[in-house]
């Protein structure tokens, strides 16, 4: 015991750990036999002592000895720390090894008497336990045996009970139901319990010698046989209580799909006669919606049908299986629709009404562009991007119209209106084929939910658990998608009305062109009353949009996302190309402000006629906006952001808009986000596009109308305002013109106030508030430049006196006050902030200026907006500006 605690050689333990000690000191002792330099060195195997052994050796000064010395030291330390824990370590290693030793002998008597336990005790009470299972596994397995054997006899003894009612039922009883009873009971019966030898040996009889199996599949051969001729005779006779009689009894012999085959053929002949009768009794002329009444009396019978049968069809031949009939049903529908569509093709001339507007040469839209490009007289008038460089007279303005004979022609004014084209038999044919597509619509999404749930109920008799399905978006079935007529409706109505829709739609926007009247008694004289109510716009505006609406109405009444997403960005291309292209000619051509000669105004009616323009396409925005906020289901936005002068649509995505559009296009999947973004998209094309055109009509109205006649305004407001005069200079002047001082002092702000009222008020009685909103806010800013220019004109050179700063303040709000008032936008008054704080910092006392001076010297970075800590002023001038400003007092020291 002793030898095995300390460790030592005396044991195999001891001798191991010496040899393994050992060899690892040998390896160590050869690796490190070489340094660095590749020589030869003494190591005895004490690790790092080598490296203070070897420093020790080197030493030539007393500082290397200290040095080695103190090496030498600290290994003694890490040496005496080591055996000390050693020693402290073997008390308790010792002291673990005797408790286990203990232990063990403990254990060992416990091992003893365990087996002694199990030798005497529990072999016997083991043997017992092993014959008792083996005698109840024999008797579980004596008991299966036999309650399977019982089972089998009581199948054996059904299935003869069967066979013999099934015999007897069809024998001179002739009780169909009964046998048919029988022989759902016997079909319940396992397989190879029928085939069987058992049965084979104890179901037959003298009367019935046939195995069962073979006595019930002639059974059933000879009820469906007999079922069958019944039905039929039925179907012929009208008689719908033995249809459904003998309907019900064919899932009870096992032959579902003869019975799902022969009621699918028997209500198809009820369909087509009921298609046959309706064209029986059609007039000889089949004017109005006679085809379109037809398809939707078609879809309706079928619809019926399919509703007022499936409970019928569910309870007797199980969930699911009404698909069969509904798919068979679809294939009569192809037929009769099929033959309604091609019908109504060939009455109405569709593909040579389709040639015909593919083929129509908008010639009025197309000679107007041309003149635009050319200009009157082969003058070119610019660039088709803008308006900027307008030229030309009236001359162009109504080409080919129908309100004029043509030049040297004696036909009538209206002879080549449609050039072939009836548009009244086109908006006729767009009317039917709508109808037509909305029939169709409603007939797919209830075959749709009624497929969902078919599924969902051979889901629930499959499975216990029921399928979530009703949340889920509806998917056009296969028995719709693999139809030839869906392909046909694609074909024969959804690609005509998309082609026919946008003719008619750009044919309209042509003649809304050709027949366009300006409005009359317009004038810029305050004096004149105008008899005509606001907005001033084009009869072409409300005509357009007017067919916008009807157009978007139509097509969406359809409830066909093909035909949504296939007519709306046409009529969005024809809004951009011909209605925006036509105002922008006018605007280049017939209604450009131009002075008649040199510095000189433009005349009042090109003015009013360019006014006029820019209103119509402000209009025009606003009613289509209204038009797609009415179809989205959400109001118009009244409220645009700041210096935002168009009329905003909520967002396609907004759940309003979701809401309003899902009882139309949905549940089927992304059909309601589709329709929502080409409607947005509609508007935000065609108001980016005029938008783009109107912001550069008001900046020639400004540049043109406006900006030459500020000129003379801003010359006589200011014309005899001297700031140089202090408040004595001033009174003495007043006094010798024989003027009131009060009326000097407000002066310059009732002449400008005058001369702008006079300006803009004739303006604003005849354009739209947005317009002139518009116009007012460029005008602010030009007159905002101008004033803070004047303004910093008395910083150079000369000087005002301190009661002329004041008196320049207070003019500059009476005039910011008038632009702000004439223009109803208190906004402007931001526009002038930067020559307010002019003169504020020029009217400052030396206190506030010094304190001013202060806080920008503490923290000022030169910028040119800077925020004051103290009161929240936001700077707009520099410190260079500001002491600028400072310096425009002329003050007295």
């Amino acid at each position: 015991m002793k030898t095995t605690s300390d460790g030592g050689s005396g044991g195999p333990v001891g001798r191991s750990r010496s040899g393994s000690s050992a060899a690892t000191h040998q390896r160590r002792v050869s690796i490190s036999k070489r340094n660095l330099n590749g020589e030869a060195t003494q190591h005895n195997g004490d690790g790092p002592a080598t490296s203070s052994q070897s420093a020790l050796e080197a030493a030539t000064t007393t500082g290397d000895l200290r040095v080695a010395l103190a090496g030498l030291h600290t290994r003694e330390d890490g040496l005496r720390t080591s055996l000390q824990k050693m020693v402290a370590s073997h008390a308790d290693l010792s002291r673990d090894l005797l408790r286990l030793d203990s232990l063990r002998a403990t254990l060992g008597a416990q091992v003893i008497a365990t087996r002694g336990i199990a030798t005497t005790m529990l072999a016997g009470a083991a043997d017992t336990a092993g014959r008792l299972s083996s005698t109840v596994r024999s008797l579980d397995l004596e008991k299966e045996r036999v309650e399977a054997t019982l089972k089998v006899v009581e199948q054996v003894a059904e299935l003869k009970a069967c066979v013999a009612g099934v015999v007897g039922s069809m024998g001179t009883l002739q009780d169909w139901e009964a046998a048919a009873a029988y022989l759902a009971r016997a079909s319940r019966i396992p397989t190879h319990i029928v085939v069987s030898g058992f049965a084979n040996a104890v179901v037959p009889t003298i009367d019935v010698p046939n195995p069962p199996a073979v006595t019930l599949e002639e059974a059933r051969e000879s009820l469906c046989t007999l079922f069958l001729r019944e039905f039929e005779q039925a179907a012929q006779d009208s008689d719908d209580a033995r249809v459904t009689r003998f309907f019900k009894l064919f899932p009870l012999i096992g032959r579902t799909d003869v019975g799902l085959d022969v009621y699918g053929r028997y209500v198809c002949q009820g369909v087509a006669e009921s298609a046959r009768n309706v064209f029986r009794d059609a007039p000889p002329k089949k004017d109005g919606f006679f085809y379109a009444n037809a398809l939707a009396k078609l879809f309706t019978h079928i619809s019926q049908i399919v509703e007022s049968h499936g409970a019928l069809v569910e309870r007797h031949y199980g969930g699911g299986q009404m698909i069969k009939v509904v798919a068979r049903l679809q294939k009569e529908a192809d037929v009769q629709g099929g033959m309604v569509v091609d019908a109504w093709s060939d009455e109405r001339g569709i593909d040579r009404k389709l040639t015909d507007v593919k083929s129509y040469p908008f010639s009025f839209l197309v000679q107007s562009f041309l003149a635009m490009q050319r200009g009157p007289s082969g003058i070119h008038g610019g660039s088709s991007g803008g308006i900027a460089s307008g030229t030309g007279t009236n001359e162009t303005s109504r080409v080919n119209s129908p309100a004029l004979g043509l030049d040297g022609d004696k036909k009538s004014p209206r002879q080549s209106e449609d050039e072939g084209v009836n548009m009244r038999e086109v908006d006729g044919l767009l009317n039917e084929i709508a109808v037509m597509l909305g029939r169709w619509s409603l007939y797919s999404r209830f075959l749709a939910h009624k497929c969902r749930d078919e599924e969902a109920a051979q889901d629930k008799d499959k499975d216990s658990t029921p399928k979530e399905n009703s949340e889920k978006p509806l998917v056009l079935p296969a028995v719709l998608t693999q139809s030839n007529l869906q392909r046909k409706v694609a074909a024969r109505l959804v690609t005509p009305y998309n082609l026919m829709s946008t003719f008619f739609f750009r044919r309209s926007v042509e003649k809304a062109f050709q027949l366009e009247e300006m409005p009359g008694d317009l004038s810029l004289n305050m004096a004149v009353q105008l008899e005509n109510n606001p907005p001033y716009i084009i009869s072409a505006v409300d005509d357009v949009m007017y067919i916008v609406n009807a157009v978007i109405q139509k097509c969406i009444s359809t409830l066909q996302r093909d035909v949504v997403v296939g007519v709306i960005p046409p009529v969005s291309r024809v809004l951009g190309s011909d209605f925006i292209g036509m105002i922008q000619r006018k605007m280049r051509d017939e209604a450009y402000p131009r002075p008649l000669a040199h510095n000189g105004f433009p005349p009042e009616d090109r003015i009013i006629a360019f006014i006029v323009l820019c209103n119509s396409l402000d209009m025009a925005m606003e009613y289509l906006a209204r038009i797609v906020s009415n179809q989205l289901g959400v109001p118009v936005d009244d409220e645009p952001a700041a210096k935002d002068f168009r009329v905003r649509i909520p967002s396609a995505t907004a759940p309003a808009v979701v809401a309003h559009l899902h009882d139309t296009f949905s549940p089927f999947d992304h059909d309601v986000t589709q329709v929502a973004t080409t409607l947005t998209n509609l508007f935000s094309s065609f108001s980016t596009t005029a938008s783009e055109l109107q912001n550069e009509a008001i900046n020639v109205l400004f540049n043109q109308v406006v900006k030459p006649r500020l000129r003379p305004i801003l010359a006589d407001t200011f014309r005899d305002a001297d700031y140089t005069l202090d408040e004595q200079e001033l009174a003495e002047l007043a006094e010798n013109n024989d003027e009131d001082l009060d009326s000097v002092l407000e002066s310059v702000s009732r002449r400008f106030e005058h001369g702008w009222d006079a300006l803009m008020r004739p303006l604003a009685r005849i354009m739209t508030p947005r317009t002139f909103a518009h116009l007012a806010d460029v005008t602010a800013r030009y007159l905002a430049r101008v004033l803070e220019k004047r303004v910093w004109s008395y910083t150079s050179g000369r000087h005002t006196s301190a009661y002329g700063a004041i008196r320049m303040e207070r003019d500059m709000n009476g005039i910011v006050g008038a632009i702000a008032r004439g223009s109803s936008n208190y906004g402007a008054r931001e526009l002038f902030a930067k020559t307010t704080q002019i003169l504020m910092v020029a009217n400052m006392e030396d206190d506030e200026w010094e304190e001013l001076g202060g806080a920008a010297a503490e923290g000022a970075d030169g910028g040119n907006v800077d925020e004051d800590e103290d009161d929240g002023m936001i700077w707009l001038l520099s410190e260079d500006e500001r002491r600028r400003a400072r310096g425009m007092v002329r003050r007295v020291l």
